[in-house]
């Protein structure tokens, strides 16, 4: 569905100097010279061409490549002839050298240096004296095939080393010869009598095959593109049996013959063999007898051939051409497009051929200008649409691109030239494959009335569609334009379009090569339209020139119409391209550099606006602001006035602009869509927020832009056709040219958007349906909008079908509880006040959709109706069976306690009346709230069932409290039981519940609150809430004896939990035991206290019973944690010196990483293996990962076992760094022990004050070893010195894989509290 339109051409023409030149000196003889020959030089951007002339012999000409350049060929070189006849001009890169072959059989070089200057004279490297009828190099410059005047087939290298040399003609078939075993031949078959006499050979003579008159009976050799063969076509030799007549024989790179090819009659010399290797292109003339032959038509055809010979179809070129001969063939570098030069008595024409569906279009017929003949063409071997022309006196190049002619969004129509005919086809309508189409336009090339000749070129080289109305205009290359109305019908019925001719005309004489037509219109009211045709094309001087053609105030509908006003303007530079436009007012020029100019057409002026970073052949203009351009190297920029251009994407090979996006496939595969709004939004803000990068960072903004935006997948090698707005569709072509139609996403969201902010409920509900979008988007889009608009969406929807589908798709879809239940609430409601009998379905799905559904409420509703409309509630009922479980709606009837509901869902569920019918007759056998309670049990509804339970009467008490006690139902049966007689009870069975769950706390309140003093004295001595304990003894009046039992096991307990204090105050206060207290708090050291009570109950004896003995232990006991402390600091810091020293000098060893001894050794053998998951960490190789099978038992025992800090492990140095930290804390702990005791052990006696002095000292070297090690340990590390660069990798591969240690562990804080005595101090220095 892509036209081949022209992009640039340049035309380079011999200087007149050179001409009368030519003129004066062959005035005699009228011999003139001709170019015959151009050849492209890749490195340097040159075109070198050779003239033929009988006085100065052969003639090389240099031009540049570069399309923008118009300058006249150069002259740089010549060589002398008596026959200057021209077989090949041929750059050799690699060695820098000019070749050019002669008719007479000289091969001559001239040496190139790096500009392009011929830097050493004619040089005669070798001569054939029967003279040279064919030569071809290989694609790789490397081989060169002659065919010589005496017909022998000579291969030679670059260097021109004769590597092979045969005769031309043989009898031998070639290497690749077929072998026939006679399996299906027609002699091995049954024919029986009759049919046997047929096998018999013939006695006629076989008809001759007359001879081509046409046919210069030269030999013609084509390479394949890959160079591994070549192909030779040449006249065989006359046999009394048969005429002269072409053969095909295909070689090898070795010159070896391969195969030849079958016998075609009338076939014909021009030959060129397609680059991708799969044909052999030639051409086949019909060739009549005599007048009588009306078999044979007398056209050309293009016939192709296999590598090993065989025929493999071919195609009818166009038009009348019996008097025309077919000169040359020539495929394009990418296999794309086959150029054949037609030679004509009034002039040469080339016509450019494409393939795509097993169908054959003519895209482009380039003609000879003055009536002239072409004398050579050329494609460039890398630059594959760039056409290299010579004509007599001119250099031609002619630069392609593909493009996709799509119109207005409206019809989706879609043109391709075909030859003398546009095939168009509105896909809003239909989507007819390629070569088919909905109609086949034909224009037919009108007659210039000035000059009385026909039109040279046939086929348009470039139409337009326009993007706002129906209209289609078409531009020749001699300067003629149409404009076709192409009525196109969008309503079902009748012709797809019906095209009407409203305008030609010939374009001025100083506007030539017409390459481009933009047409485009507006409306100005509903009966008239403004419509303007811009023409693209060049002046003599090559600079571009832009032809507009108004048509203002047009009367719809459209007929013949005439321009109201012309305008020429003139621009400067060559070779730019219009930019597709839908507003008159908007035409803009695309430069060769990229930069785009706004055209002022009253002005007849233009300025620039923006710019591309680069050329973008492919370009279109979004509104007033935006350009959006494609390059030829697959990159999408946007620019907009007064910004930087700005890459979109990368790697794409097609775009368009619709329903708000814009729209492009990847070489990855997939189509993406990128709003307008943020795309000019982010223009406008200067990049704000960096999703696109200007100007470079293709990958960046690729990559930004695959993650921002919407995207599909769709076939390999994809290409966008069309978008169809109102369709929502994006049409498709494949590589190998079928259509696929898609309905993307986004362009379906667009539309549905905009239905719902019309109010058009059933277009947008009917849209989700059909392409199966979540209908929660209508409840999304806006949310207040639609609950407001619930009525009209009701009313549009209507049928019964899709209002449930509506209601179940919002039920199951992620909106939150509370905005699904609004929405069902709403809908349900609307749908009872329309038709409650109508909607009944609707309704019932209403209740079972919300979140939470509400099935007793829909099974009310068919309650109700029961006695009105039976058969709606019958039908009602297997509706909601449908949509709910049936066990779960039965369960929902019976905790409704209808039985007559509870039979009407079993009967029509289909239950086995034996599994329920039993167990209702004993539900109907009992009283009415025992009844309920059983049911609800049955339900597990375990407080309801308690509350029925409890309103069945007095008798069933036993029985609720067993059920509360068994379910746990205790808050419930409290707010049940509350304020009657019966609360106590459940009081103490909750108590009791507590109690056995080890809640002392909680059992205690409630059997206070019970008024159960015994019980709740166990429990708050279980909970050691000694306090509330003794308050309810005393209160109790329990005898002293009981008190004092009650206080010696209660001061145990605290014993036991050391809480030394506590202990001490029960014992004294109500064991009235002062030696056991004084004991407990001495074992707390809390020597404070001790003495104290001592002094205040004198009892001084008990300080040397108990206080000096118990000091001295307490002392020992924190000596012991001193010592230990000591130790333990001072493994940890040595095992951490080792730990880090290992880390440093044997990096691999610590990280567990691989050894770097065994890198680059090779442990692979030659036999098969099958990959395995084997590495260091498995413990034996397995197939698949042992990782999805472990537990979550097994994974937390791993997660503890991470940082356990085994020793040899990473994680050691880590758990080391937390063991010192917890050792701080414990010092800070031992310090305030040592604290409350050093006053006590100075003041009891001498001994005691010794140890006080011994201990400080301890403590002291203690806090002063572990302050050194805390700074040694966490000191910042300086700057690395790297001692080598091993050591400097490792480090940065350590700082990559784990994070320091010491960056996670934070250093501890020593306490600077005082906790010494300065008597203890003083006896200590003295």
């Amino acid at each position: 569905m892509r036209n081949l339109v022209p992009s640039a051409i340049k035309v380079s023409t011999l200087e007149p100097a050179y001409n009368e030149q030519i003129s004066d000196s062959a005035s005699s003889d009228c011999v003139h010279e001709s170019i015959v020959a151009a050849a492209f030089d890749v490195d340097r951007g040159l075109i070198f061409a050779a003239s033929e002339d009988a006085q100065f012999g052969m003639r090389i000409w240099r031009t540049p490549v570069d399309p923008c350049e118009w300058n006249p060929p150069i002259l740089c070189g010549s060589f002398a002839s008596i026959d200057p006849k021209v077989l090949s001009l041929r750059v050799i890169g690699e060695s820098a050298q000019l070749v050019l072959v002669t008719r007479s059989g000289d091969t001559v070089t001239w040496q190139l240096d790096d500009s392009g200057e011929l830097i050493s004279g004619p040089d005669v490297v070798g001569s054939v004296d029967s003279g040279i009828l064919s030569v071809e190099w290989s694609p790789d410059d490397t081989l060169l095939v002659m065919i010589t005047g005496d017909e022998n087939l000579i291969l030679m290298t670059s260097t021109f080393d004769v590597l092979s040399e045969a005769p031309l003609h043989t009898e031998d078939f070639g290497e690749d010869a077929p072998i026939n075993v006679g399996w299906g031949a027609k002699e091995t078959q049954f024919h029986g009598s009759i049919g046997r006499a047929h096998l018999k050979p013939s006695t006629q003579s076989p008809t001759q095959i007359q001879e081509d008159p046409s046919d210069d009976g030269l030999p013609r050799v084509s390479w394949r593109g890959d160079g591994a063969y070549f192909v030779v076509s040449s006249l065989a030799r006359q046999t009394p049996q048969s005429g002269k007549e072409r053969v095909l024989r295909v070689y090898s790179n070795e010159a070896r013959l391969q195969s030849t090819a079958e016998n075609v009659a009338g076939l014909e010399p021009s030959l060129s063999w397609r680059p991708s290797g799969n044909l052999i292109a030639s051409t086949q003339k019909d060739i009549r007898v005599g007048p009588s032959d009306t078999q044979r038509t007398g056209k050309h055809g293009v016939v192709f051939f296999e590598r090993n010979g065989l025929s493999h179809g071919g195609f009818n070129l166009r038009g009348d051409d019996r008097d025309s001969r077919i000169k040359h063939l020539a495929w394009s570098s990418d296999s794309n497009v086959l150029a054949v030069h037609i030679e004509r008595e009034h002039g040469d024409v080339v016509q450019l051929w494409t393939t795509g569906n097993y169908h054959w279009y003519l895209k482009q017929e380039i003609s000879a200008s003055l009536s002239t003949h072409f004398t050579s063409i050329t494609w460039h071997p890398e630059v594959s649409m760039r056409l290299l022309l010579t004509s007599p006196l001119q250099i031609i190049q002619h630069d392609y691109v593909w493009e996709t002619c799509a119109g207005a969004n409206d019809t989706g129509c879609v043109g391709v030239i075909d030859g003398q005919k546009i095939l168009l086809t509105p896909f809003r309508t239909q989507n007819i494959p390629p070569p088919l189409s909905s109609h086949q336009l034909l224009v037919n090339t009108p007659t210039d009335a000035s000059c009385g000749s026909l039109f040279l070129s046939q086929v348009p080289p470039h139409i337009s569609l326009s993007q706002s109305h129906d209209l289609l205009a078409a531009v020749w290359q001699e300067g003629h334009v149409m404009m076709w109305a192409l009525q196109t019908r969008i309503t079902p019925g009748g012709a797809a379009m019906n095209p009407i001719l409203i305008w030609s005309a010939n374009l001025p004489r100083e506007l030539c090569h017409c390459r481009q037509v933009i047409v485009s219109s507006e409306n100005d009211d509903d009966e008239h339209r403004t419509i303007s045709a811009a023409i693209l094309g060049s002046d003599v001087s090559g600079n571009d020139r832009i032809v507009i053609h108004d048509f203002e105030h047009v009367i719809l509908p459209l007929k013949s119409i005439l321009p109201t006003r012309s305008r020429s303007i003139s621009l400067q530079q060559k070779n730019g391209r219009l930019v597709p436009h839908d507003v008159p007012g908007h035409l803009a020029w695309q430069a060769p550099d990229g930069s785009i100019l706004q055209v002022h057409r009253e002005e007849e002026s233009y300025s620039q606006i923006c710019s591309f970073t680069e050329y973008c052949p492919f370009s279109q203009r979004v509104g007033a602001q935006l350009f959006v351009g494609l390059s030829t190297g697959g990159k999408v920029y946007i620019a907009i006035p007064n910004a930087e251009s700005t890459s979109l994407a990368s790697n794409v090979n097609s775009f368009t602009v619709a329903s708000g996006f814009v729209i492009f496939t990847t070489t990855s595969h997939d189509v993406q869509f990128a709003p307008l709004e943020s795309v000019v939004a982010i223009l406008t803000s200067g990049q704000g927020n960096g999703m696109l990068s200007p100007n470079g960072d293709e990958n960046k903004t690729g990559e930004l832009a695959s993650q921002a935006w919407q995207k599909r997948r769709v076939e390999r090698g994809s290409r966008i056709v069309t978008a169809v707005p109102s369709t929502m569709s994006l049409v498709l072509q494949m590589p190998r040219g079928n259509l696929e139609t898609i309905n993307p996403r986004p362009m379906v969201m667009k539309v549905v958007k905009s239905d719902l902010d019309a109010g058009l409920w059933r277009k947008a509900f009917m849209a989700c349906r059909k392409h199966r979008i979540d209908f929660s988007i209508i409840v999304e889009h806006n949310q207040e909008v639609f609950v407001a608009g619930i009525p009209a969406f009701v009313e549009q929807i209507e049928d019964v079908d899709y209002i449930n589908l509506f209601l179940t798709s919002v039920g199951r879809s992620q909106l939150p509880a509370e905005v699904v239940a609004n929405v069902c609430d709403s809908v349900r409601q609307d749908l009872e006040d329309r038709d409650l009998t109508k909607y009944i379905n609707s309704i019932l799905t209403a209740y079972v959709v919300k979140s939470p559904p509400d099935h007793e409420a829909g099974l009310a509703l068919l309650l109700r109706l029961r006695d009105v409309n039976p058969s709606l509630v019958e039908e009602a009922v297997k509706y909601i069976i449908f949509l709910v479980d049936a066990d779960r709606l039965f369960d929902t009837a019976l905790g409704m306690y209808d039985f007559s509901l509870v039979l009407m869902v079993a009967q029509h569920a289909q239950k086995d009346p034996r599994e329920y019918l039993p167990f209702l007759r004993e539900l109907r056998a009992l009283p009415k709230y025992y009844q309920h309670f059983k049911i609800d049990d049955h339900l597990k509804r375990r407080a309801k069932a308690l509350r029925s339970l409890s309103l069945a009467g007095p008798e069933y008490f036993q029985e609720a409290l067993d059920y509360l006690d068994t379910h746990q139902l205790h808050d419930e049966a409290l707010a049940i039981w509350q304020g009657t007689d019966k609360y106590m009870d459940v009081l103490g069975i909750y108590g009791a519940w507590l109690f056995d769950r080890h809640e002392y706390h909680q059992a205690a309140s409630v059997f206070v609150e019970a008024s159960d003093a015994r019980r709740a004295m166990i429990s708050y001595e279980r909970a050691l809430q000694w306090q509330e304990l003794f308050e309810l003894c005393l209160k109790e009046q329990l005898d002293g004896d009981a008190i004092t039992d009650i206080a010696y096991r209660i001061a145990d307990e605290l014993l036991s939990k050391k809480r030394f204090s506590e202990s001490a105050r029960v014992l004294l206060d109500y064991a009235k035991d002062i030696r056991q207290a004084i004991h407990s708090l001495a074992q707390g050291n809390e020597f404070a206290e001790a003495r104290r009570i001592i002094t205040l109950h004198a009892k001084p004896e008990l300080v040397d019973q108990l206080l000096l003995p118990c000091a001295l232990d307490c002392r020992a006991q924190i000596g012991d944690d001193i010592n230990e402390m000591r130790e333990q600091l001072c493994k940890q810091v040595a095992r951490l010196t080792e730990l880090r020293i290992k880390k440093v000098e044997e990096p691999d060893a610590f990280y567990n990483l691989d050894d770097p001894t065994l890198h680059n050794v090779d442990v692979m053998t030659d036999v098969s293996m099958a990959p395995t998951t084997f590495t260091r960490y498995t413990v034996a190789p397995s197939a698949t990962s042992k990782a999805s099978k472990r537990s979550s038992k097994t994974k937390r025992k791993m997660e503890r076992k991470l940082g356990s800090g085994r020793k040899g492990t990473v994680d050691e140095e880590e758990y080391i760094l937390k063991s010192v930290t917890k050792l701080v804390e414990r010092c800070a702990t031992t310090q305030g022990e040592i604290k409350k005791l050093l006053p006590h052990l100075l003041q009891l006696s001498k001994a005691h004050r010794e140890e006080g002095v011994a201990l400080q000292v301890e403590f002291d070297y203690l806090q002063s070893e572990l302050r050194a090690a805390i700074e040694d340990i966490w000191k910042k590390p300086d700057e690395p010195t790297p001692v080598d660069s091993w050591a400097t990798r490792m480090q940065e591969r350590a700082k990559e894989q784990l994070v320091e240690p010491l960056q996670r562990i934070p250093r501890p804080e020593m306490s600077t509290s005082e906790w010494s005595l300065k008597l203890l101090q003083q006896k200590l220095t003295g």
